[in-house]
């Protein structure tokens, strides 16, 4: 019998049994609801659906500004899409968002109070992401401008990387494709005004101003054609409004701007030096406690 060292175990074996990514964190409901409707909407806009072409230039309209400042888009900005949510996880047992079943007549004043804060809280989230991401995917048939992974740092690293997110579309205007090829690259810091405004955003006191400000980052990518995780932002939004939870939203936009940094990454894909999901926030996510 043969006593030598063994042949080393099959590469097939052996990357079956790496590390699988962790299981997604159970999705809020802004994070479901505009998961769904960008979900929709993008596909049928991708197709060049007229219907779908008309809905998202209403929505860039309103793009950076809250639900109660355009009437006129009621009904197209994601909000039945978090209306039929709230009904899910009411017909499974959960709470809704305000926090209970009971009618708003005949709770206490304090706790419906706190029931309407959290319900606007959440409609908000989602109309501002999903309007930023009609503007985000305005003119740009061939790549998608929602995706899943692409957390607000790491699109703003890439961005001041000078990185491209998606190849140019072919009729895209030269003046386009110069502005991106003459963008600052730097391999070890970061182009100082695309940090500033980065910053900008982690220090903006009221949810217009966060609205206003993630809108003109918003317009740099897609110039850049890098994308954006607007569930994932949608969720933060909600988070970010309640002061309590604020800070963890702020740490995980930073945590995920230098955690990007030297990731080689591809829209589409996963990252090629990534064995499983390190998001920031992937430990912590769920459905907000305190709204």
């Amino acid at each position: 019998m043969t006593t030598g060292p063994q042949p080393p175990a099959d590469r097939r074996t052996a990357s079956s049994k790496r590390p699988q990514r962790r299981s997604a964190h159970p999705r809020s409901a802004p994070e479901l609801a505009t998961a769904r409707c960008i979900g929709r909407l993008q596909n049928l806009y991708r197709q060049d659906v007229p219907a779908a072409v008309a809905i998202l230039a209403q929505l860039r309209r309103a793009a950076g500004r809250t639900v109660h400042e355009t009437p006129d888009i009621w009904g197209i900005d994601g909000l039945e899409d978090l209306a039929r949510v709230w009904e899910e996880h009411r017909q499974a047992g959960e709470t809704d968002p305000a926090g209970g079943e009971a009618s708003p007549e005949l709770l206490h004043q304090d706790v419906r109070r706190k029931r309407e804060t959290s319900t606007q809280a959440e409609e908000d989230a989602v109309h501002v992401a999903v309007t930023l991401w009609a503007l985000h995917q305005q003119s740009i048939r061939d790549a998608a401008m929602h995706e899943p992974g692409w957390g607000l740092g790491r699109a703003v690293r890439a961005l001041a990387q000078g990185g491209r997110g998606t190849a140019p579309a072919a009729d895209e205007p030269e003046a386009g494709r110069q502005e991106t090829r003459s963008a600052p690259r730097l391999d070890d810091e970061l182009n100082e005004t695309l940090r500033k405004r980065f910053v900008r955003i982690g220090t903006s006191t009221s949810f217009d101003m966060l609205a206003v400000r993630l809108r003109e980052v918003v317009q740099l990518l897609r110039t850049a054609r890098i994308p954006l995780d607007y569930a994932r932002l949608a969720d933060q939004l909600c988070r970010w409004q309640n002061e309590n939870l604020r800070a963890d939203v702020r740490r995980a936009w930073g945590r995920d701007l230098h955690l990007s940094y030297g990731r080689q990454t591809r829209p589409g894909g996963e990252d090629e030096n990534d064995a499983e999901d390190t998001s920031p926030l992937s430990e912590s996510d769920g459905p907000d406690p305190g709204l």
